[in-house]
This record gives C-alpha cells, structure tokens and sequence, in this order.
C-alpha cells in the first residue's frame, strides 16, 4: 500500500473547498469499492455521488512525480474531489482490493510513454529558432521606452524627490503605464514602487518612505543604464538568443523552463527542505506573492520559490502552501542570478524529513559572522539585488541585550537581531524559545539586511534547523 500524507493531498488539490470534499466522502464511506494493483502503483474506487450510477475514480502512480488522475464524474476541477477521496482512503490505509490493472489504463499508459518518448526526441533535434526580425524590432521598442524613463529620471535626479507630488504624480503614473507598451514591465513596476513611496510620504511624513523612494530611483537607473547598454550590444553584435542575463527579468521578461534548462541552469536528483513560506501583497505589481524558503540538502543552498496570484485573476491561480515534507525533485530548474536563485520544478514526490538530511543542512551552514556579513555587503551591493540576503548560520548562542536580542558565533561575534522594516515580524518568538536549547549551538534560517535608520547589518530568523526537526518562526 503506498504511503500518502494529507500534507501531499493539500499539495495537489486545486483548492481548500475541493480539499474538504474529498475528506467528507471519506469519511462518510462514500466508496462502495476500493481495488489497488498488486504492485502499488494504480489504484481505483466506486464511489457513491449525486448521478444516478457510482462514479470510477483512478489513481495511477506509474510515474511517482506526476500521477494520473481519472474520474467518471463531470467536474472540472482537477484532480476532482472523488480523487482527493480516494487518496484520503489510501492515506488512512483502508482497505483495497488487489485486481489487475484494466485494459484500458494499460492502453492509456502506452500512448502516453509514446506522446513521452516522441516529445524528448523532438526536443533533442529541434534547435531553438529564434525570429531575429520580431526579436529586433523587440529591443529597438525597449530602447525607445528605455529613453522616456531616462528622461523623467533626468528631471527627478533634477527637480528632487520633492518636486515628485499633486499633479505631477498623475504624469508619472501615465509613464508607468506607457512603460507597459514598449516591453519594460520590470521598470514599470519600479516607477509604480516609487510613486507609492512618495505618497506614502507626503501622507505621514515618514523619512524612511522618502529614503526608500531614493534607492528605487537609485535601482532604477541602474537598471536603466544597463539594460541599455546590454540591448544596444545585442543589436549590434546581431546576438540575438537568450543568454541567462538577469537583465530579461528586470525589464519584464518572463522565463520558461525549456529556456532556462537549455541555457543549463538545472539539477538532477534535487532533495530540498522548505525552512519557511510567507504570503505578501506587492501593491506595485497588484499582486499576491507566496514565497517559500528553500534549502538544497546537498549543498545547502538557500534558494527561493515565488508564485504570482494578480488581483484580477485570483479565482483562476492556485495558491501555494506551506511544505513540511522533504521534496525529492527530478529535474530542479534555477533562474538566472547569485545568491538566493529562484527555483521551480515541474513535478516532485514528497516524504518525511530524515535526521542525515537536517544534518547536511546543519554541516553546509556558514559559521563565521565577519564572512556571511562579509557574503551580504557583497550581494547588496549590487544595484540589481535585493537589498538583503538569505543563509543559513549555525551559531553558539542567541540572547537578551540592552536593545534587544543578539545572535553570537563560535568566535564570540555578535549580529543584532531585528525585524526587517515593512515585513512581517519574527523577534516577539523568540521569547518563546527560552529553553535554553534551542538558542544555543543550533543552526537557524535567516535575514541579513542593511537597516538604513541603524547603519548596519541586522538578522532577522525565520527558521531554527534542529537534529530533529525544523521549528518555524515564519510559515
């Protein structure tokens, strides 16, 4: 019988609603029969609804990464609430008859090992093609619209932020908008971030809106200079394909995974461990965000999933949840960038957190401040990045201060730890956790980012990693 956790139905549900369904007919007896092939991989259920005749539900895990639903029931919802029941039954380890799998589920896996086999063959001879003609007339319209942020750029570093308010706020709002027409959402977005910033200031007078407001200005002249540079040499090197800079990103681009995966920005056999998820609201981008912390078993890497749900279109965009199992990922997929890449996968299997995995992360995890800080200045630096930078430190110990709490390591350095300015906080657990064993000689998940207001470099946990388990400070 193979082994299904709710946390995996939750995982592939289509929504909550769909999730509270299947459990209901579960429990309820809603199936009539229950058969399982001899060798685990495909199970089947009648199952009782509201037509006249049962409903036939299948599980097929023929390939353990990505099963196949099927079900007789007219939902469009995928996998349908019968699925998710007939998974609730296997997880609560019913039981099954053993039958041998039907004709037509062994047709069905043929053609699709044939589908299979006949896309990877088409991927190995086919070469990307790329339309120099529509790629060309693509950068020329991205320098064009790169000119009108430079001009109003120009007349900001010119007049002052200050000047940036009343009517004049409209104008710039028109640009943001503009901006969309020449393929440079990623501009746009950094000039809406700033018109929010500065309304936010003139609202409450708050200086950190207004120093905010100056390093976006800062960030998007940066972009601006480069990203103009790196077009014009395409152009004029005729060098047309996509070469991994994240610069495509910052202007709006939007990766596939093909494009990424071609570029060999992939790793096979990838074993991650979430250490924390968090949900934010980018009012810039009128988006909801579900942001997971990643950590690479193998290595340690901290990377980061990001799934965008826009207002507009939120029935239509699952929204992601928190993982508490072990992610075993055929063919890991990284964006473009250093430090913290964004990850995504097309399909993985999950399983209970083993001690030798907490262990790797705990071995893989820096141990000096003067160099993880050392790590931070050198990411943050760099106008592209963010102004802060995910790792995982072990430290010797974490205690009360005059202004707080401090994290100290082995050679007797400290780190003031705070709550990053406009994110949800973290420092009020940590009282919490006054044990004693859990703050001393443990490894933990962190923030480290400049504080303008304190001029220094500051911790924030989200996660502390155990031998036994990982206690979340931030789901």
């Amino acid at each position: 019988m193979k082994k299904i956790s709710e946390q995996y139905i939750t995982m592939i549900a289509p929504n909550a609603n769909a999730v509270n369904n299947g459990r209901k007919i579960s429990q309820k007896g809603g199936f009539v029969k229950r058969l399982c092939s001899e060798d685990g991989a495909f199970y089947m259920g009648e199952c009782s609804g509201s037509g006249k005749s049962n409903y036939i539900t299948s599980a097929d895990f023929i390939e353990e990464e990505s099963p196949v639903f099927r079900c007789s029931c007219p939902s469009r919802q995928f996998p349908c609430k019968h699925s998710l029941a007939l998974l609730f039954e296997i997880s609560q380890g019913k039981g099954f008859e053993v039958c041998e799998i039907p004709e037509d589920i062994l047709q069905k896996r043929q053609k699709k090992e044939a589908r299979t086999a006949k896309a990877k063959e088409g991927k190995k001879a086919a070469k990307p093609r790329v339309n120099k003609a529509a790629r060309t007339k693509k950068i020329k319209k991205q320098l064009e619209g790169l000119g009108l942020a430079e001009e109003m750029m120009h007349s900001l570093l010119s007049a002052g932020l200050g000047t940036m308010g009343g009517g004049s706020v409209k104008t710039y709002r028109d640009l943001a908008k503009q901006l969309g027409d020449y393929y440079l959402v990623g501009p746009q977005i950094s000039i809406n971030r700033l018109i929010l910033e500065i309304e936010a200031f003139q609202k409450d007078g708050d200086s950190r809106h207004y120093k905010e407001a100056a390093r976006i200005l800062v960030q998007l002249r940066s972009v601006v200079k480069k990203a103009r540079a790196y077009l014009e040499e395409k152009l004029e090197k005729e060098e047309l394909e996509d070469d991994g800079s994240v610069l495509f990103e910052e202007l709006g681009g939007i990766w596939k995974l093909d494009q990424l995966q071609a570029l060999g920005l992939k790793k096979e056999n990838a074993c991650l461990l979430q250490l924390s998820f968090q949900v934010v609201y980018d009012d810039a981008r009128k988006e909801f965000i579900d942001i997971g912390w990643w950590a690479d078993v193998e290595t340690g890497e901290v990377a980061v999933t990001q799934n965008f749900r826009p207002v507009k279109a939120l029935k239509y965009v699952k929204q992601e949840d928190t993982v508490f199992e072990a992610a075993s990922v055929p063919i890991l997929t990284y964006y473009p960038g250093e430090m913290n890449r964004r990850i995504r996968w097309e399909s993985a299997s999950y399983g209970p957190i083993a001690k030798e995995q907490l262990a790797s992360l705990r071995a893989h995890a820096e141990d000096s401040l003067p160099v993880a800080v050392k790590k931070v200045k050198n990411h943050i630096k760099n106008t592209l990045s963010e102004n802060y930078a995910m790792l995982l430190f072990a430290y010797q110990r974490i205690g009360k201060a005059e202004d707080g709490f401090v994290l100290q390591d082995a050679e007797g350095n400290t780190i003031q730890m705070e709550d990053m300015p406009g994110m949800e906080g973290t420092i009020h657990q940590i009282p919490m956790l006054m044990d004693g064993a859990l703050l001393e000689g443990q490894a933990l998940l962190g923030k480290f980012f400049y504080w303008e207001e304190k001029r220094r470099i500051c911790l924030q946990p989200y996660s502390i990693i155990t031998e036994e388990q990982v206690i979340r400070l931030l789901y």
